[in-house]
């Protein structure tokens, strides 16, 4: 017999986890979604006839998820089909520099050797060891534990991990410690790229974000079938667990009564009573008032961090020349500082971009096909604060992106009608209140990753999960997230009383 009721708003991947994780636990669960579709941002569009991901192309810790499933009585393997990477991608800096990173480091040692030469290959060995340590530091103090606090961390490392917690350096720059391992230019840029990952500058990122290097190490893997065949998936199991799921459906309002989170209203004017309700969505629109006046008490009043990265995407069906491309794929610009300095200082998107390009139907084999989906992705800076780009500003981001692509031996040939574009404005409209920030706050400074919210908010009753709270964006963080807030949830609910299913004014609830 369910108990508790509970209400996820939102079903991103956070969202989905929260609520298969409740509905297994005999919660009874509602997601409303204002998509057709699950998945937030790991989304699928339409190009030229095809359907090809939209938001993350590949993941890593899967380990995450087979804890996750399993929680759920389920088996991961059993319910999404998953392709390891043994290239993990592909560099290139011009038609003649080129270097691929492989998932055994021994096979990145030797390419680095070859492409930078000695020194920079023992640079590399001395960075991984430095990444590992930073991973194996944070994972169980930070990532996977409820947001601490500066002293919270050093609580939990202890007397013995005193001295690991000052070894990961959480008052460099990222840039700055990449500069003790490697002295090429081209390498310090390829490295510094992780920070990107979560939506950052490594100008401004702490040193800490090397661990990046790490979790890509311990495997990245694609998707039988795109990544949103990890969200459905999801949605499947937490709909097999009991979890009702109900698309095009917006909140409107959080409802608030006695102090503390007891429902929300649909844009239909439709109430439903819960004991909980779990907000699968950026933090900022709870700032914003989006969800109700009464809601925006449940962060505290700071002033919103600065956004992340947004981006300029395309999508399409093309044919592709000379490049030998691999799933995942990285051209530099030659001039990272400016880069940054365009998107995070001057609020305006990069006058020499580095370029991101996902062939989607590519593996470690080097396969050619006439027609092949492609994802390109450009990072430009969030509208909050710059204004919309020009339809001129567009054009010129687009000629200036297949040119340089052209330049490092990419020859991409699709009609214009085959290419659908994202820009910030289509993300602020897709994603309410992130400004089309993609990876919500930007983690700059060694503080960054203590502001972000945790799972449990100043109003008792609602809870965060997404890639806005604790631990951060990214597929398996956004994962932990969400199970983060069922926990809290399930431990804040162990002693209250369900509240009753109840009919209001503006509509019966039938769900």
């Amino acid at each position: 017999m369910r108990t508790h009721r509970v209400v996820v708003i939102g079903a991103g991947i956070g969202g989905l986890v929260s609520a298969m994780l409740l509905a297994t636990r005999g919660f009874d669960v509602t997601v409303l979604e204002r998509a057709q579709s699950p998945g937030g941002k790991m989304r699928e569009i339409e190009a030229g006839g095809a359907l090809l991901d939209g938001g993350p192309t590949v993941m890593t810790m899967r380990w995450v998820f087979d804890q996750i499933f399993d929680e759920a009585d389920a088996d991961f393997s059993d319910r999404v089909k998953l392709l390891r990477l043994e290239t993990l991608a592909r560099h290139a800096w011009s038609e003649s520099e080129r270097l691929d990173l492989f998932a055994d480091p021994a096979r990145s040692l030797d390419a680095i050797h070859a492409f930078a030469g000695k020194r920079e290959a023992e640079g590399f060995a001395r960075f991984c060891a430095r990444a590992r340590g930073i991973y194996e530091t944070l994972r169980d103090s930070f990532i996977l534990a409820q947001r601490p606090s500066p002293i919270d961390l050093v609580r939990r490392a202890g007397v013995s991990g005193l001295a690991n917690l000052t070894r990961i350096s959480p008052f460099a720059s990222m840039w700055d410690e990449l500069g003790k391992y490697f002295r090429d230019p081209r390498l310090r840029q390829l490295f510094g790229r992780y920070a990107t990952y979560c939506g950052s500058s490594p100008f401004l990122a702490p040193a800490t974000l090397m661990l990046v290097a790490h979790v890509e190490m311990e495997g990245v893997w694609r998707v039988e079938g795109g990544m949103h065949r990890l969200a459905v998936a999801l949605a499947d199991l937490a709909r097999d667990r009991g979890a009702r799921i109900f698309y095009g459906q917006n909140v409107r309002r959080v409802l608030v009564e006695g102090g503390r989170a007891t429902g929300v209203e649909t844009d239909q004017g439709e109430i439903i009573s819960a004991d909980a309700v779990v907000m699968n969505g950026d933090a900022g629109a709870l700032r914003a008032g989006l969800l109700g006046a009464p809601a925006i008490a449940a962060l505290n009043s700071a002033t919103r961090a600065q956004p992340s990265l947004s981006a300029v995407t395309f999508a399409m069906r093309a044919r592709v020349r000379d490049f030998p491309l691999a799933h995942h794929n990285v051209f530099f610009s030659r001039d990272y500082r400016a880069e940054f300095d365009d998107i995070f200082r001057d609020r305006r998107l990069p006058r020499a971009p580095t370029i991101y390009v996902c062939a989607q139907d590519r593996g470690d084999e080097d396969v050619r096909s006439s027609d092949e989906r492609l994802f390109a992705l450009v990072n430009a800076p969030a509208v909050d604060g710059a204004g919309e780009l020009s339809t001129e500003e567009l054009r010129q981001c687009e000629e200036r992106t297949f040119r340089f692509l052209a330049h490092c031996g990419l020859d991409i040939q699709a009609p214009r009608q085959a290419i659908a574009r994202t820009t910030p404005k289509d993300f602020a409209q897709l994603f309410p209140a992130t400004g089309g920030a993609i990876y919500g706050q930007a983690s700059h400074g060694w503080m960054a990753s203590f502001t972000r919210p945790g799972s449990r908010t100043l109003l008792p009753g609602l809870y965060l999960a997404g890639g806005s709270a604790h631990p951060g964006p990214g597929v398996p963080m956004a994962a932990i997230s969400g199970r983060l807030a069922a926990k809290s949830l399930m431990a804040d609910l162990a002693s209250t009383r369900p509240l009753r299913r109840a009919a209001i004014a503006g509509g019966m609830s039938m769900r």
